[in-house]
């Protein structure tokens, strides 16, 4: 490391760390010298791969070239905290803290039925206080700040202060707060990130504030929120209801319980350097205490690891089919989130499944088969993945060796330890089922392994955990100082996974279906019959009803409250890394089919995959239709087709063509005739691409973003090209091959596109001079959560800037559940029209400019088109 090539690593090392790209974790020397003899562009195109901080054996700084904000704060943030960091209630001081053991357990979740103040004060303090335990781990300022080696995620600082400003805004809607508490902060830390793909890679530029001053602000919000609950005449009517104010406070409790996962996720993924195990926490399974280390042999012999000795052989138990009864009934006296809601009955075939989760040890054999990479195991979007990443073995193993010995340790919360080949193995979706079809293989199976369904989890459990009343739920009865006892490796049991024959089997002959880790499901997240949207979280489930987020359940060791319940339904996107394995589930008739819960689901999700449907061969529709060829033509021809190609005839409607660049035109007329910046635009929504182009004539940087992947990957090839080529459908199977085209005069270098979800839209987009929503609004899960950002302290639009809305109000449950529109029904016995509840949402922040009617045609083939009306309004910013 003291070579000019070594030095150099140090440097790359440094840069790639901060989330810009990464290099291969390992670098021989020559490859190294090689890259070190580059220019400084070619050495930032190295591709991203698999997390460069879990090195065992790298003896090279950490290098970090960010500047200290205080250094007085820095110094204070390693070691043991000091008085100051703790916000609320010494973690000492509150309920659930064991003075034999020091260690501050997670308690039961309220009954509704029966909260009194002091119960919510109880468990806000303990929810508070885990919070506080869990990021006193983070060592020096460095550790909050810096981003995740993927770049997919912000850093720990947003997650520090995201769940404290959500107190305050979902106070604020239910009528238990009126004014905010600072603003500026809760738009800023407001919104998270749900990354589109394993490449829409967050530029995490975002200035964050010092974190003295966000230690400051979540000691206001405590206060404040204590206050309510000590005050608020509503902690008076029991019970709790989804109808009650009252029902916020236990929103905010259950969401500030999950970012203590997701939290747990990005430090695990920090370099070891930058955590400490923290005061106050329960203890890592007792068999990884005596193997916490930084160097040494994994545990295993020369061969690796053996079954029956290292881990023990997962044998296949049979499961009688019969059907199932999913839902939690609103009446139930627990806070749950609205996808929990519903019913629905599912008739599950009989099936067999692993008896324990997979394990560290029956995972290793695959990769050290050479299965895990090639490229027949895989899906083409896993295999995509795995390339792009260049993934050669689960996320949290560190490679103890030359590669080739195939000797790991494994990265726990705070350490890195002796590789326990018996706890199960966490890895995303992708490599889940990588696995089952490799396993069939090895096994000679005439059908494949997959992983198990939602419905068939349920015949997994404890009959208790079926059958009975509230005590069912563990998780209302039991803080995680009872868990372990109860078989069951949760609520914060623990703080790590632990051996999966280490707890009791359920009366069905399986272990861990609750707890340790969550596990894989074939199914993508979905609404029961009955599903409502929740007013007071409008956009929690929604926008993941696309069919790209897969479900999973059971809770894992560092689930509390709603997320180890019973009930829990939760769901990421396949190649997301959480704390989640999976179970090898084979059907007993090979030629069996299974069911999955977005089998034919209610709206507001349609799926993209045949899974979605029971009769495959019906047309995938609506939501999907935006990623298929046939819909990619249509609106390049939308976008850039001819008129005399598009709409062949001497007569009908005319003026509806070339409706992208129409929009543009409309405004930038109204930003000249109002005199508005000619910095930046924004267009939400872009499709491929036309509007955006044209939005350049007159701004800086305009930013296209829409949720389809195929159109942004083709608006991006328009900005490199110019030009693309594609086909305009005739008849029947018949088309004209045409070529989209970008005028030669606009400047192509000022369009940027991003892959994004309008209804979560990021914080670091900054503000712009005019932003356009064109026909997108009737198209949104939540289209209030995409207006909500426009204005606030960090609005998209400028004070004194446009928002352009165009939109016909075709609203259709299939995208938008009726409790969301913005209008097209009776109120109070009134009509409400969508324009007039556009307006009304609108008023306290914008003045409305402009309102009309603007036409669009769209082609489906020579023969028949699409006739549009779109409301148009123009509305400038209040300043």
């Amino acid at each position: 490391t003291q070579s000019t090539w070594g030095r150099k690593f140090v440097e790359i090392q440094s840069t790639c760390n901060k989330g810009v790209k990464t290099m291969e974790s390992t670098v021989t020397a020559d490859s190294l010298n090689s890259i070190c003899h580059q220019p400084a562009a070619s050495i930032m195109s190295i591709v991203v791969t698999r997390n460069p901080n879990l090195q065992v054996h790298s003896q090279l700084e950490v290098v970090s070239e960010r500047t200290i904000q205080n250094a007085e704060v820095n110094a204070s943030l390693f070691g043991a905290r000091p008085d100051w960091w703790w916000t609320g209630k010494h973690p000492s001081k509150c309920v659930g803290f064991d003075r034999s053991t020091n260690t501050l357990s997670s308690l039961p979740m309220p009954n509704l039925n029966t909260c009194t103040r002091q119960t919510a004060l109880e468990y806000f303090d303990n929810t508070w206080a885990l919070s506080e335990v869990l990021f006193s781990a983070l060592q020096g300022e460095e550790a909050f700040y810096r981003p995740p080696y993927h770049a997919l995620r912000h850093p720990l600082v947003f997650y520090y202060c995201h769940p404290a400003t959500l107190y305050v805004n979902k106070f604020r809607v239910a009528g238990l707060l009126n004014e905010p508490v600072n603003e500026y902060y809760e738009q800023l830390f407001e919104t998270g990130v749900d990354e589109m793909s394993w490449d829409d890679l967050s530029k995490n530029e975002m200035p964050w504030p010092p974190l003295n001053e966000i230690n400051a602000y979540r000691r206001t919000v405590y206060t404040t929120v204590r206050k309510v609950i000590e005050n608020s005449p509503e902690f008076n009517k029991l019970p709790i209801t989804q109808n009650s104010p009252a029902w916020a406070l236990f929103l905010a409790f259950e969401h500030e319980r999950i970012h203590l996962e997701t939290t747990s996720v990005l430090m695990r993924e920090l370099p070891v350097q930058f955590v400490r195990r923290p005061e106050f926490l329960p203890p890592y399974h007792a068999s990884a205490l005596e193997n916490v280390s930084s160097l040494g042999t994994s545990a295993a012999s020369s061969d690796g690891p053996v079954e029956g000795k290292d881990y023990p052989a997962n044998q296949l138990v049979f499961v009688q089919g019969k059907t199932v009864q999913l839902g939690k009934s609103a009446d139930f006296p627990a806070y749950g989130w609205d996808n929990e809601y519903g019913s629905k009955n599912i008739a599950v075939g009989s099936f067999k499944a692993s008896k324990f989760k997979v394990t560290n040890g029956e995972f290793w054999h695959f990769v050290k088969s050479g299965a895990y990479q090639e490229a027949k195991y895989w899906s083409t979007e896993g295999w995509k993945w795995r390339c792009y990443r260049n993934a050669k073995w689960p996320t949290f193993w560190a490679l103890d060796g030359p590669s080739g010995m195939h000797k790991y340790k494994l990265r726990v919360l705070f350490d890195l330890i002796d590789m326990p080949w018996n706890w199960p193995v966490i890895v995303n979706y992708h490599e889940s089922k990588a696995f089952c079809q490799w396993k069939s293989e090895q096994d000679q199976r005439s059908s494949a392994y997959r992983v198990i369904t939602e419905a068939e989890h349920v015949l997994l459990r404890d009959s208790a955990h079926v059958e009975g009343g509230v005590e069912r739920d563990t998780v209302l009865v039991a803080g995680g100082r009872d868990m372990l006892a109860k078989g069951m490796n949760k609520q914060l049991a623990l703080t790590s996974e632990s051996p999966v024959d280490a707890l009791r089997a359920t009366d069905k002959g399986f272990h861990d279906v609750f707890g340790n880790l969550w596990e894989w499901c074939e199914d993508h997240f979905c609404a029961l019959p009955g599903f409502k949207i929740h007013p007071y979280y409008d956009d929690f489930s929604t926008p993941c009803f696309d069919g790209h987020h897969q479900m999973m359940m059971g809770g894992a060791f560092i689930s509390t409250g709603n997320e180890a319940s019973i009930f829990a339904r939760y769901a990421f996107r396949p190649h997301f890394f959480q704390m989640t394995g999976f179970r090898l589930v084979i059907a007993v008739d090979s030629a069996s089919s299974y069911e999955t819960t977005c089998m034919d689901c209610p709206p507001p999700h349609v799926g993209p995959n045949s899974c979605c449907t029971k009769n495959p061969s019906d047309e995938l529709t609506q939501k999907n239709m935006y990623e298929t060829q046939k819909i990619l033509n249509e609106y390049l021809a939308l976008h850039y087709g001819p008129a005399e190609e598009v709409f062949p005839y001497a007569f009908g409607p005319r003026e509806a063509m070339d409706f992208p660049s129409r929009c543009a035109q409309v405004v930038m007329e109204f930003a000249d005739k109002l005199g508005t910046g000619t910095g930046r635009a924004l267009d939400v929504g872009c499709a491929v691409g036309r509007s955006v182009f044209e939005l350049t004539r007159r701004y800086n940087e305009v930013i296209g973003i829409d949720l389809s992947k195929a159109f942004i990957d083709t608006a991006n090839s328009l900005k490199e090209a110019g030009r693309l080529e594609y086909r305009c459908r005739t008849e029947g199977v018949l088309s004209t091959g045409l070529t989209a085209s970008v005028d030669g005069g606009i400047d192509r270098s000022k369009a940027h596109f991003r892959q994004g979800d309008a209804c979560c839209l990021p914080a670091d987009l900054g503000q712009f001079d005019a932003v356009m929503l064109a026909n997108l609004l009737c198209r949104l899960p939540a289209p209030k959560s995409c207006l909500g950002r426009m204005f606030g302290p960090r609005g998209l639009v400028k004070p004194g800037g446009l928002l352009v809305t165009m939109s016909p109000f075709t609203w259709m449950e299939d995208f938008t559940p009726q409790t969301a529109w913005l209008g097209g029904y009776e109120k109070d016995g009134e009509a409400l029209h969508s324009a007039d509840g556009l307006k009304s949402f609108l008023s306290a922040e914008f003045e409305l400019v402009h309102e009309g009617h603007l036409p669009l045609l769209i082609r489906e083939h020579a023969r028949k088109y699409q006739y549009i009306v779109s409301h148009l309004a123009v509305f400038r910013r209040k300043c």
